[in-house]
């Protein structure tokens, strides 16, 4: 292999630029209108402009990305995160143009991007879940008993979410009706999907996530971070490693996070997102299948 198309912008595009660089490969950098005399641009061995300044007509168009690495000669794309790092039409549109992509396949994305399908997936590889659903809710009556079954209160989830958004906190059971309604509504208004799950709440946890690296031949954990500090859901302080970690317990989750990646056939850099109870219990969250903004972390240390 000797270049890469970088499919995004920004920071993450000149790290991998950097990263292509140290390993002597060429870079080829894209941007739209709006980015024409961006640092990615001039810092890249060569540049390909992709459409006007909406992302919709540029960053988002997986055909003229496709295009632009097949034109320039280049064998492989990374995705970078954002934008298409996390679509599982991006990664098989590269494959099925010959080309690697540099990330995960489409399988374990999808696999992953489902919230429910996820849940099924690491139940069933022995990864601890939170207890509820391991697929969509569809009517009340069912969810209701699955409300009481597991015990309020319960979090009505999105299956297609990320970012805090699709979820709503139920306390008793006249309060489930409505919302499933809302929670649904705000799924399929932010992801265009409003299929919803049900699971405990679990009370005051710590956020604790596995960097996981993975090729074909094995897994391995690099640590955690812990992103426990957050405002409506998003993270705003990451640190490693975790105060509240113990050596024991480290190994514990890193084991898990293997096994959850294994479980999908993951490939390149991952995040597993684990709840951290205060009697060390920990629970599956969700998997990040891409390399994420706050890698840096895990490097520095």
């Amino acid at each position: 292999m000797k270049r890469v198309l970088i499919a995004n912008r920004g920071e993450i595009a000149l790290r991998i630029i950097r990263a292509c660089h140290e390993e002597g490969l060429e870079a080829v950098a894209v941007f739209s209108a709006a980015d024409r005399s961006s640092p990615h641009v001039r810092a890249a061995d060569r540049a390909v402009a992709i459409g006007p300044a909406a992302p919709a007509e540029s960053y988002l168009r997986i055909d003229r990305l496709v295009q632009a690495a097949l034109d320039t000669g280049a064998e492989a794309i990374h995705p970078g995160y954002g934008f298409l790092a996390e679509r599982a039409a991006f990664a098989e549109a590269v494959a099925d143009a010959g080309l690697i992509f540099v990330g995960p396949p489409a399988g374990a994305i999808r696999a992953m991007g489902d919230k429910t399908e996820a849940r099924r997936r690491m139940h069933e590889a022995g990864v601890p879940i939170v207890p509820g659903a391991t697929a969509p809710v569809l009517d009340l009556g069912p969810a209701l008993g699955l409300a009481r079954e597991i015990g309020y209160p319960v979090l009505v989830k999105a299956a297609a979410g990320g970012g805090g958004k699709g979820m709503r906190v139920v306390r008793a059971p006249e309060e489930l009706e409505p919302a499933l309604a809302a929670a649904a509504a705000e799924a399929r208004k932010a992801f265009g999907d409003e299929s919803v799950y049900i699971e405990k709440l679990i009370q005051r946890p710590r956020h604790v996530e596995i960097q996981v690296l993975a090729d074909r031949e094995r897994t391995i954990h690099l640590g955690e971070r812990e992103c426990s500090i957050q405002r409506r859901h998003q993270k705003l302080v990451e640190e490693a490693p975790s105060p509240a970690v113990t050596s024991e317990l480290r190994e514990w989750m890193g084991t898990a996070a293997v096994a959850a990646a294994e479980a999908v056939g993951y490939l390149g850099a991952g995040t597993c997102e684990f709840l951290l109870t205060n009697d060390r219990s920990f629970y599956f969250l969700e998997m990040n299948t891409r390399i994420q903004v706050e890698h840096p972390v895990t490097e520095l240390v």
